[in-house]
């Protein structure tokens, strides 16, 4: 990850929408990096989170970005993502915070997951809350878009969460001309995205812009994959196939990175971050729509989620 300045490419249009995004994201960063005490910005080595890290780092250089990152750890993470994630915290001396849903269970703070395929993407909310409360945050980063999911739609930058972490849809603020009010009581925080008003293509347009290095699994790949209510899901110690279902070596990349047991990989020779964004180009189908089997539970499995503390 570099976080130099070099020109944006591509059309005179791409660079202008692009320029418009990072200095809105940059501008809500530094609004709460002025306003809050103590933010914390909810890393993932995912590809929003890079961004969003990036763009954080763009807004306070030259200084040490003076807040922490934050992983929830579920312990089923692809190893990819682990070493990305513990190689820019050492390159750019960040403060890395884990807070571990394995730690969570083996204390019995939490309950082990009852969801199909043991994911333990629910189980990231209560250890979410936890770290909340342990580090004092009183606003907390995260990487979501509008365009990734309609309960995502229903976001302000701003989302106000209620002193047990909870989010009320019919309970946020206005945001009119860009103002925001982080205004919170005792126990409440704030959750804000920056990046709502990107959408997937472009993040991917403004990673090839400046250059921004990703884990390497959000390009195509072979890996063993078996096919799961019409999924492919990676072989791992945390999933395995069933007797009936075939393990295959496929060229495969992921659109989003989470849970191993709930994230599928979609089958693509796309190997560079431009032919990535062909792909994206010519698909109908959203990346969580594609490629997580936790969403599919039900149309409103992720305002679910939300409204009990979910990022």
């Amino acid at each position: 990850m570099s976080v130099g300045l070099r020109s944006l490419e591509g059309t005179e249009e791409t660079r202008a929408a692009l320029r418009a995004l990072e200095s809105e994201s940059i501008h809500i960063i530094r609004e709460v990096t002025a306003e809050f005490d103590r933010p914390g910005l909810l890393f993932s080595g995912g590809k929003d989170s890079i961004v969003m890290l990036h763009l954080a780092m763009l807004a306070v250089r030259p200084a040490k970005l003076p807040f922490p990152i934050v992983h929830i750890d579920t312990g089923h993470n692809f190893p990819e993502v682990i070493e990305y994630r513990d190689r820019i915290a050492q390159e750019f001396g960040l403060d890395l915070v884990v807070a571990s849903v394995q730690e969570a269970l083996d204390s019995g703070r939490i309950a082990p997951s009852t969801d199909p395929g043991g994911s333990r993407n629910r189980l990231q909310t209560p250890v979410l809350l936890d770290a909340i409360r342990e580090n004092k945050f009183g606003a907390v980063f995260g990487g979501a878009r509008r365009d990734e999911e309609r309960a995502r739609a229903k976001e302000r930058v701003y989302s106000f969460r209620d002193e047990f972490g909870q989010w009320d849809p019919k309970n946020q603020r206005p945001e009119v001309w860009n103002l925001y009010n982080g205004f919170v009581n005792s126990g409440q925080h704030i959750r804000v995205f920056p990046l709502s008003n990107w959408t997937e293509l472009d993040i991917w347009r403004y990673i090839e812009a400046r250059e921004i290095e990703i884990p390497s699994i959000y390009l195509a790949h072979e890996r063993e994959v078996f096919e799961r209510d019409g999924l492919y899901m990676a072989t791992s110690p945390f999933m395995q196939p069933e007797s009936h279902e075939k393990v295959e070596t496929q060229s495969v990349r992921f659109r989003t990175v989470g849970d191993m047991t709930s994230t599928a990989a979609v089958p693509s020779t796309a190997a560079t971050v431009a032919e990535v964004m062909a792909e994206i180009e010519s698909t109908r189908t959203s990346e969580r729509g594609q490629s997580r089997a936790d969403d599919r539970a039900s149309e409103a499995a992720m305002e679910d989620r939300k409204r009990e503390g979910y990022f």
